[in-house]
């Protein structure tokens, strides 16, 4: 019986982080997964509910969740995290939901790839980007009530795994993950599967909708935000699940253990410093769950003396990216996959 709980960070609307002990898991449990939303849960009679693909296609479709699921499926463990992840540890503290580091889980997605709907419908050679839009929707300022709505590229949107799920973990996906249906684009940040999907709109132009052109960009200082560089996949990250930050440890053997991924291809090594980075050890990688899914990682490590230590995670990818030592701030607060820091505690402190 599960005893943990999500750990609320705002209440309305609700945004929480999957609890460190969840992480440790190969697969999070969708009731311990964690859940951004930027608005009130839609609620969605599943009967009624409708998806329209339109636009620059030949041939515009209205189909239902029954006809959704009949289309030919398939099932990928994905690592979900927010862009925001990490935003409390930057200096200056960015605005925004106050994510520390539990923005993140890992889950199998049921669905069907979104190539085949768009083969169906008939992508016209002069679409550019696929527009997502969600039945969620609200006040984004005084007067201003926009959908969450994102777009991607065609040739992201046509990946083989980007899916139309409907299913997580094997079970119908639940009223915070995107029930009925979602989008799930695996290695990039959360914020491009959208939830609560509704509509898909091949466009001839790229989208500039709130948020596209207005969030979810690295802006640096006072620098526009549409002139920044857009948010896209997820930077390579590991973190520390087990001890916990400030844990007291008894002199003798100690295994740390954690999680790695990267949205640009497979975690090759993970490192850990005892030393608070003036040295490295590598760390052994656990079972891969495949491309998309977060791989884990031990360290055992033999204390030499009592005393306080300061220990780092850095984790790199298949394409040479590595963590940084120091947050790589911006003004909207995302991307943040500096090495995280714990404390511990061996013995007695002198």
């Amino acid at each position: 019986m599960l005893t943990m709980r999500l750990v609320i960070v705002e209440r309305e609307p609700l945004n929480a982080e999957t609890p460190p002990d969840a992480l440790a898991e190969p697969l999070t449990p969708a009731e311990l997964f964690y859940v951004r939303n930027h608005f009130a849960v839609p609620r969605i009679d599943p009967h009624a509910w409708r998806l329209r693909v339109e636009g620059a296609v030949e041939r515009a479709l209205e189909l239902s969740l029954e006809d959704v699921q009949q289309l030919p499926s398939r099932t990928i463990t994905v690592t979900l995290e927010c862009a925001g992840n990490g935003r409390t540890l930057l200096t200056p503290t960015p605005g925004g939901t106050p994510w520390r580091l539990g923005a993140v889980g890992t889950a199998r997605f049921t669905g069907a790839p979104l190539s085949l709907l768009l083969d169906r419908a008939g992508l016209r050679p002069e679409a550019v980007e696929l527009l997502f839009v969600g039945a969620d929707q609200g006040e984004v300022e005084p007067g201003r009530v926009e959908p969450f709505a994102r777009s991607l590229p065609v040739e992201e949107a046509r990946g083989p795994d980007v899916l139309l799920a409907w299913a997580m973990n094997d079970e119908p996906l639940t009223a915070d993950h995107g029930f009925p249906v979602r989008l799930v684009v695996p290695g990039w940040y959360g914020m491009a599967s959208v939830k609560w999907l509704a509509r898909i709109v091949a466009l001839e132009q790229a989208f500039e909708g709130y948020f596209q052109r207005e969030h979810y960009r690295y802006v640096q200082s006072d620098d526009p935000v549409e002139d920044a560089p857009p948010v896209t996949r997820a930077r390579v990250r590991s973190l520390i699940v087990r001890p916990a930050d400030g844990a007291r440890l008894p002199l003798a053997p100690v295994e740390f253990s954690g999680i790695a991924w990267s949205g640009y291809g497979p975690v090759t090594r993970v490192e850990v410093s005892i030393d608070g980075g003036a040295s490295w050890a590598a760390a052994e990688l656990g079972a891969d769950q495949g491309l998309y899914a977060a791989r884990p990682w031990s360290f055992r490590w033999h204390p030499p003396q009592p005393g306080r230590y300061t220990v780092l995670a850095r984790a790199t990818d298949a394409l040479g990216n590595s963590q940084p030592l120091s947050p790589q701030w911006n003004r909207q607060g995302y991307g943040n996959n500096a090495c995280q820091a714990i404390q511990v505690v061996v013995g007695q402190e002198d």
